[in-house]
């Protein structure tokens, strides 16, 4: 059986290392690169079936946590697996909660970056093994992502441009819709995350820990 793989990040270095690891697996595997995050988005339109993305936080582009939650409203079948040079247990364990199926560090040794995505094949979910995420997590926090997992992979898309400060205008011609419908999108978007205006969206993305470039903030 021939996997299909997605490795992107945005250094090619370490996605050279990433394809030996995968090109080293059992299985025949078809490796797809994508070195920033529109690139990602469309190599996941392109492999609707793909068997893992292995997602870097920080790349150029809409990234981070926002990246994260626009992918995975778009293909939710798809398990997405967080390779990030950041190791703290908040941010692995949003990125579980926004619906990743494994956080790899980058510090990991190749041979534990190996298990991890066999793990990950096998259908379980991977953390590193020094991450407690027994902590007590922040309720406004987990509430905010349950309420961004409601949202349409269309109205995602327009949340993570209003973070971007865009206007209307600006996220209609990006998407090549009608400004009418952006209203008729934020509106929703505002409802659903229970804030009365775009500031308050913004505000709100904050607590998560998504800046306004897209990333997640330090």
């Amino acid at each position: 059986m021939s996997h299909v793989f997605i490795v992107a990040d945005d250094h090619p270095l370490f996605r050279g290392a990433l394809r030996e690891i995968l090109s080293a697996l059992p299985d025949p595997a078809d490796i797809v690169e994508a070195a920033d995050f529109d690139q990602a988005a469309a190599a996941l339109t392109a492999n609707p079936e793909a068997d893992l993305l292995l997602l870097d936080l920080n790349m150029p582009g809409t990234s981070g946590l926002s990246g994260l939650a626009l992918l995975r409203a778009d293909h939710p079948a798809v398990p997405i697996a967080i390779v990030s040079g950041s190791e703290d247990a908040p941010i692995v364990a949003r990125a579980l909660d926004l619906g990743a199926s494994g956080f790899i560090p980058k510090s990991s040794s190749l041979d534990t970056i190996r298990q991890a995505i066999l793990s990950l094949l096998a259908g379980a979910v991977f953390l590193p093994p020094d991450i407690s995420l027994d902590a007590e997590r922040d309720p406004e926090v987990t509430q905010l992502i349950r309420r961004i997992r409601t949202l349409t992979p269309q109205q995602t898309r327009v949340l993570t441009m209003l973070g971007r400060g865009l206007l209307n205008k600006q996220i209609a011609y990006e998407l090549g819709i009608s400004e009418a419908t952006i209203k008729a999108h934020v509106s929703a978007v505002l409802l659903k995350l229970g804030v009365d205006s775009r500031t308050q969206a913004v505000i709100r993305l904050s607590k998560l820990g998504i800046d306004l470039e897209g990333g997640f903030a330090a």
